[in-house]
């Protein structure tokens, strides 16, 4: 029901920038300038062990961060609905997929949230990102092929090996996949890139070959 609002809310809205308020080209969340003052993503960073790459279009740093939170977090109700939040972080996932190396993936699968969280949140953030990549480039979009065993902590404040070890074992494959050989696991923001790891080793022992992390922000790498 909130991804039905935010649409109907997407085409009562002219296209303005949500930052500024001035003109943009439709369909574009902000404008040039305030897209360009965004803090962009670390394309030198090395991704994660058992993927083929890991991409992200901004840092998770300064105003690319305030928009994921405010959509990440809505208040609760219609007073939380955040159409310029959700336009924002769209065209992140958007530019980090345009940016995703190789072929085309057969499968697009979102990194799951614990059913006790996603009663409390209400929806999934990696899902409703993944299907605006799924309808961009045509590709389907499986919300159940991996299931969150354990509703673990937070990985905020543990360090690198306390993060793989807290999400070892987190995730099921509900079943093989039959044909895909080529997975993008998409998510909101990646950090040590613990999580999509290990989200990626339980695809990759289900059937695929290889996957790809597509995800709106990455934690800037500490210089």
């Amino acid at each position: 029901m909130r991804e039905l609002l935010r649409g109907l809310f997407d085409l009562a809205l002219p296209p303005i920038c949500g930052r500024c308020g001035s003109a943009t080209l439709c369909g574009e969340a902000l404008c040039r300038r305030c897209d360009r003052a965004l803090p962009r993503g670390d394309g030198d960073a090395p991704h994660p062990p058992g993927l083929t790459a890991c991409v992200a279009a901004v840092a998770y740093e300064g105003e690319a961060l305030r928009w994921i939170r405010r959509f990440k977090y809505p208040q609760p109700g219609i007073s939380g609905l955040d159409p310029a939040a959700t336009s924002a972080v769209r065209s992140f996932i958007r530019e980090a997929a345009a940016r995703a190396p190789g072929p085309r993936p057969q499968l697009l699968v979102p990194v799951p949230l614990h059913p006790r969280r996603l009663r409390s949140r209400g929806f999934n953030p990696a899902t409703l990102l993944a299907r605006v990549v799924a309808r961009d480039i045509g590709v389907p979009v499986d919300p159940a092929a991996l299931i969150r065993t354990r509703d673990t902590e937070s990985q905020t404040g543990l360090d690198r090996a306390a993060r793989r070890r807290n999400v070892r074992g987190a995730f099921r494959a509900r079943r093989r996949l039959s044909a895909p050989t080529h997975v993008w696991l998409v998510d909101d923001v990646v950090t040590t890139g613990s999580t999509v790891a290990e989200a990626a080793r339980v695809l990759r022992h289900a059937g695929a070959r290889a996957v790809t992390a597509v995800c709106a922000a990455q934690t800037p790498t500490p210089r």
